[in-house]
């Protein structure tokens, strides 16, 4: 069973949609914690403000997704949910993250070297440094397009799997293990982001 978190905050139609067109026999849209415990793979969509993962407490999912993480289960954040992976973000202070990956997500700057930065980065912008042996990432060569829509980033880290420059670099996907986490919007991201999606759901 493959689990898509509602969250009231996701691009759930779009990424079930892709996910069923890859062959996904069994599908879930869920806010129950048990299902996630029962789920052979778990997606994260996100879209909107860091403030909304804060239904993920209140409905029992962050310990839910922390014990399936323990269990082994794949685990795929998409923008704002891979930035829920980090501790937090300066979005919503207040709000925390998971933690699984060191480090918060910043907004992009107004202005760098003099010039001014557009912000929300909206688009199609290119995959590079794509580390070698990532899982998610295989078949997909560095400098392939995705696509993009958000105003804050995730930092650079050890965990970074490929990178984005919009100003200046950030992680466009970060994975350690099972849990993985992509900025942009594969199931927009045309056969580049179906390559992705195919890899998450043949781990």
């Amino acid at each position: 069973m493959i689990a898509i978190i509602d969250y009231q905050a996701g691009n759930l139609t779009s990424v079930v949609k892709a996910v069923r067109f890859l062959g996904a026999q069994s599908v879930v849209v869920t806010q129950s914690p048990q299902d996630l415990l029962q789920a052979g793979k778990i997606l994260l969509p996100g879209v909107g403000h860091f403030r909304s993962t804060e239904l993920l407490n209140t409905l029992g999912l962050t310990a839910a997704i922390r014990q399936a993480i323990a269990a082994g289960i794949p685990f795929l954040g998409i923008c704002v949910g891979l930035q829920w992976l980090y501790q937090g973000s300066t979005e919503a202070t207040e709000t925390h993250g998971l933690g699984h990956f060191a480090g918060r997500c910043e907004r992009f700057p107004a202005t760098l070297a003099g010039e001014r930065v557009k912000s929300p980065h909206v688009g199609w912008n290119s995959l590079e440094s794509i580390r070698p042996g990532s899982r998610l990432l295989c078949g997909v060569p560095s400098g392939s397009y995705v696509y993009y829509t958000h105003s804050w980033r995730a930092p650079l880290s050890p965990d970074t799997a490929a990178e984005t420059v919009y100003a200046e670099a950030f992680t466009a996907a970060v994975e350690r293990g099972n849990v993985m986490g992509v900025q942009f919007h594969p199931e927009k991201s045309a056969d580049v982001g179906l390559q992705v999606l195919k890899n998450f759901l043949t781990l």
